[in-house]
């Protein structure tokens, strides 16, 4: 007997760790989506910084075919074709010599923290073990990641965390410079900080970083995972500060949707990684390493990478002229299309109550702290969309305002 899922159905047989909207999207065609019962949305969630060309883009659904009907998993027993042409394609493009292939962020990170442990182990002792890291920063949710992110809330309840991780403020160097010291194995950092706020770092602070690192023999590790992969406007948005890290990684968009991750790193560094001191099952699976390769080839492109630049002095023209007219924002910042508009005082807190009205006038955001207002969309949104889907957002803070 055939069934329809429904949102009721999400109550009673998921486990209840998320709240998702009442609509259910079953079909998507670049920056639009449709819910059961054919209604129709513009994104600009963007699956949380996921979805980088939109959704079914001809582009990685071939990719995903052509795949599909060639070979599909191996295990890392073998290696395979798409994984070692995507490897060389994040080499080729970036500072790192080796590529270690993953499933999403959160293992990404996770192998980047094993890895400066291990490197610091390696060549100068198990004295030096600390992490620094930042408050309000997230690097995933394994215990180790989730510990190492700046935001208490979601290591707590489940016993002791790991020891030797230290937080600072971010952009704030003098607050790592009270840290800092030879016991330092690395700092672990995001550009611009995502579920934090849509935070950019100010480029005296990333530059303070890799001096503190280099002074202190120690590692940096840029997680790209929310702004890498032509989300910033460049490639990486290590491009735009030209400071290059010791260690890169690298998830959502690198998929465009489908489930890969990547840690990047320097040889010097790779080499502590020797066989047997991590792995990952479904790293390096031919289907995702063929989607991703498809992806960073269409994106890294004059064409589109500019085409992002470009999409972001129309979001924020856009945001502009709404605040202009409401008053609800305090600060709209971002790079590239990973762009947060912060509440005024006078909406402080009130970012979430626009998720909600923005679904009902047709519009999927997101928010970044129940203050800060955040849109990811595809880095090929038209701009068609853009205006629609800033018009929606538009009637969503009238009524929001109007309620007030």
């Amino acid at each position: 007997m055939s069934h329809t899922p429904n949102r009721q159905d999400f109550d009673h047989y998921m486990a209840p760790n998320y709240a998702p909207q009442q609509v259910i999207p079953v079909r998507g065609e670049g920056s639009r989506l449709w819910d059961q019962q054919g209604r129709e949305y513009i994104d600009f969630a963007g699956g949380i910084a996921v979805n980088s060309l939109g959704h079914c883009h001809p582009v990685l659904v071939d990719a995903l075919k052509d795949q599909g009907e060639k070979l599909w998993h191996l295990s890392n027993v073998f290696t395979n074709e798409p994984a070692l042409n995507l490897a060389k394609a994040l080499v080729d493009r970036t500072f790192a010599d080796k590529v270690f292939l993953c499933s999403s962020g959160g293992e990404a990170n996770e192998a980047a923290l094993k890895l400066a442990r291990r490197w610091a182990v390696d060549n100068h002792g198990e004295h030096k073990d600390k992490i620094i890291s930042f408050y309000q920063s997230f690097h995933g949710r394994t215990f180790f990641t989730v510990s190492v992110g700046g935001q208490p809330k979601y290591s707590q309840g489940f016993g002791p965390v790991p020891g030797g991780i230290l937080h600072a403020n971010y952009n704030d160097l003098e607050s790592v410079r009270k840290l800092v010291g030879d016991d330092t194995c690395a700092i672990m950092v995001e550009p611009m900080q995502g579920e934090g706020g849509i935070v950019p770092g100010t480029q005296d602070f990333l530059q303070g970083l890799r001096d503190l690192c280099d002074e202190h023999n120690a590692l940096l590790i840029f997680d790209e995972v929310q702004t890498g992969v032509g989300r910033s406007g460049e490639l990486y948005a290590y491009k735009n500060y030209g400071i290059t890290p010791d260690i890169l990684t690298s998830a959502k968009s690198l998929g465009g949707g489908f489930p890969v991750g990547a840690m990047l790193a320097t040889d010097a560094v790779a080499k502590s990684l020797v066989i047997g001191t991590h792995g990952s099952t479904y790293g390096g699976n031919a289907l995702a390493s063929a989607v991703a390769l498809a992806a960073v080839e269409f994106i890294d492109t004059p064409e589109v990478l500019e085409g992002v630049k470009k999409r972001h002095d129309l979001f924020r023209e856009h945001l502009e002229t709404i605040n202009r007219k409401y008053g609800v924002f305090k600060e709209i910042r971002g790079m590239g299309l990973l762009m947060g508009a912060q509440m005024s005082d006078a909406y402080e807190g009130r970012a979430k109550d626009i998720l909600p009205l923005a679904i009902e006038e047709g519009l999927m955001a997101l928010i970044a702290g129940p203050n800060v207002l955040r849109m990811a969309p595809s880095l090929v949104i038209p701009e068609a969309d853009i205006a629609e889907g800033m018009a929606r957002l538009e009637r969503a803070i009238e009524r929001l305002v109007a309620a007030t």
